[in-house]
């Protein structure tokens, strides 16, 4: 087969490839970095190539305009080469998110009172044994075995790589060694100890409380010791280059070697933050023992390098719900290589670990009050119930709320827009960019804003219409439609205009109408009514930045008292925490786990009648959203007709 040279700029690399290759994966032989947040569906435009040259085809030309084809674009994931060409890769989006966890080692309160001795597998000890004589010759393996056994430990494993070490290690010590031993765990209740690691100087157990999240990949350190988190940092998932979803990643894990590139970037983010730790507080990856770990069903394939695809596939069945305790040698993970790497148990292919981390951290499983419990994300993953019963389900709200599919979205970075207020007789916008800077984009938070000011001062109307005739400027015709403008191109860092259009309204109404059917669909299954929930607990990072009452006024969140909505931050690690620290927390979200009753949203037609219903502002029943109906009729000068 012919092969053709590709120059790539700005980096002046140059490969060669054979023909048919793919520009994406040129660039990625050239060891260089490409986004593709859709995961090279040609669906986001985000891969966009400038090319020069005659030997490259473009298979898909979507989210091109004519003249971005005359410039010479092309879509990465959607083109072929076959013959040579020059490619010159555009500057990427960089991820400059104020992380709110990572800004510093916050202080994390200890979740209960905490006995290492009843409730931590993990024991550090000293234990002292004779030497050998001639006439104490028991070889050493015994020898250690004979002193355990006086301590209290009548059986314990010794893995090979301890083994080997093992002599000189004793001999070392003087025969006074420092010993960690792993007692029980949930996979291992009533089996021998196991020895992880034994060294002449005192060993103090630390721990890692693990988030892997679609977006962003959180982690404290913990001393197991005292149960407190030494520091706590996040940074975003490596895998966001390759798919900003998960059905994305899942396409692209199927796809040669999607699924080692995957579980490799994800291995690299954590390995980024445990670097991070080692700067803060001088503890050495090799020193971590245990990790516990969270995340979304197809986070969780990936992680562990499982084939994802049945996950998306009828009758959506994942390789596994609750893996079993691997070590980090197997996995991968660059901690102390015979620590134990322990998922947390999900419930079914769309609600994962995170979900039941986050119910064990918020106490839904304890409450008597009928509680709602949402994961705003990309995916939308929900649980309805108390102390005695709990439902779930997921629906996918794709990634508007997170910027992308948006002309101007962007992630919550420096210049994103994060809040607007319409001016109900002008249609002026006042803006909050975050970062004090020059706005270059829309951010989550700011669209669910904007959608609820515009809907309330009427410039669109409840079917998410734009209003022409306004007599102001900021509505008009663009290239893509309806629009409103945000920021004029003079106000911004980019020196464009910033707008709204109908394509994007469309896209909030139906990630909206995803979400809030969800949990309707759950009320509606358990013959509930939403009005009589009695809380509603908002998990999730994004969650922290939503405005309830933009947020119910486009129909996001139901109607009702603002008292009732909790926002409790990033609820799996919490949760995740707590697991790592108790095998009795440990055990408990296990049983969360069996408990829920799942709900496939995808099994009639109840799910799509309800996310129909729900695409008007804030729903096609405004009486279900009385004081919205209150805002819209005194502000638009309409009486709603009597049910």
């Amino acid at each position: 087969m012919a092969t053709h040279r590709v120059i790539i700029h700005p980096a002046e690399k140059a490969v060669e490839v054979p023909t048919g290759t793919l520009v994406s994966e040129a660039i990625r032989q050239a060891e260089l970095e490409i986004a593709q947040p859709c995961g090279g569906q040609g669906r986001c435009g985000r891969c966009a190539v400038i090319i020069e040259g005659e030997g490259a085809r473009r298979r898909s030309a979507i989210r091109l305009s004519g003249d971005d084809l005359a410039a010479g674009y092309a879509l990465a994931c959607q083109t072929v080469i076959e013959g040579p060409i020059t490619i010159t890769i555009p500057e990427q989006e960089r991820i400059q998110r104020r992380l709110v966890t990572d800004l510093t080692a916050r202080k994390v309160s200890l979740p209960f009172s905490y006995d290492p001795q009843s409730v931590q597998p993990l024991q550090a000890l000293q234990i002292s044994m004779p030497p050998p004589t001639l006439d104490d010759n028991l070889d050493d393996l015994a020898r250690l075995q004979r002193a355990l056994a006086a301590v209290g430990f009548e059986q314990v494993d010794v893995p090979l790589p301890l083994l080997r070490r093992l002599s000189g290690a004793l001999r070392a010590a003087d025969w006074q060694p420092w010993l960690l031993l792993e007692r029980d765990t949930w996979a291992r209740p009533a089996g021998p100890a196991r020895l992880l690691d034994l060294s002449p100087e005192p060993i103090q157990p630390m721990g890692l409380a693990l988030d892997i999240g679609t977006t962003t990949v959180t982690a404290f350190l913990v001393d197991l010791t005292s149960g407190e988190v030494r520091t706590s940092a996040a940074e975003y998932n490596g895998q966001i280059a390759r798919g900003e979803d998960v059905i994305s990643r899942i396409v692209y894990a199927s796809k040669g070697e999607g699924l080692q590139d995957l579980a490799e970037r994800v291995r690299e983010t954590v390995h980024t933050l445990l670097e991070r730790i080692r700067r803060r507080t001088g503890v050495a990856p090799q020193q971590i023992h245990k990790v516990t770990v969270a995340g979304n069903t197809t986070m969780i394939h990936l992680f562990l390098g499982l084939p994802p695809a049945t996950i998306r596939l009828t009758p959506y069945i994942p390789a596994v719900n609750h893996p079993p305790p691997f070590s980090a040698g197997e996995v991968g993970l660059g901690v102390h290589p015979l620590a134990t790497v322990d998922c947390l148990p999900g419930v079914a292919s769309y609600v994962g670990a995170d979900i039941t981390a986050g119910v064990l951290a918020c106490g839904l499983a304890e409450a008597e009050a009928l509680t709602l419990f949402i994961d705003i994300g990309t995916n939308g993953e929900m649980v309805l119930g108390t102390r005695d019963w709990m439902v779930t389900c997921a629906c996918s709200a794709g990634p508007a709320f997170e910027g992308a599919g948006v002309v101007d979205g962007m992630r919550a970075t420096t210049g994103a827009i994060e809040e607007v207020w319409v001016h109900s007789e002008t249609f002026e916008p006042t803006i909050r960019v975050i970062g004090e800077a020059k706005p270059k984009g829309i951010c989550g938070s700011g669209l669910i804003s904007l959608l609820a000011e515009l809907f309330v001062t009427g410039v669109v109307d409840r079917a998410g219409n734009f209003k022409l005739d306004l007599g102001t400027r900021r509505v008009r015709r663009g290239e893509h439609g309806p629009e409103y403008v945000v920021a004029w191109a003079e106000e911004t860092e980019h020196g464009r205009d910033i707008t709204l259009t109908k394509v994007d309204v469309d896209n909030l109404m139906r990630a909206k109408a995803a979400i809030f059917a969800g949990f309707s669909v759950l009320a509606t299954s358990v013959g509930v009514d939403l009005a009589e929930v009695e809380q509603v607990l908002v998990g999730g990072a994004f969650g922290k930045y939503i405005n309830v009452e933009k947020a119910i006024q486009i129909g996001l969140l139901p109607d009702l008292p603002w008292d009732r909505f909790h926002f409790l931050g990033n609820t799996a690690v919490q949760g995740v925490y707590r697991a790592l620290l108790s095998r009795q927390e440990r055990e408990r979200v296990r049983q969360i786990a069996e408990a829920m009753t799942y709900v496939e949203l995808s099994a009639d037609n109840t799910f799509f009648e309800a996310f129909t219903a729900a695409l008007f502002l804030p729903h096609t029943e405004i009486k279900r959203f009385p004081s919205v109906a209150e805002i819209w009729e005194r502000q638009n000068g309409v009486k709603q007709k009597a049910p």
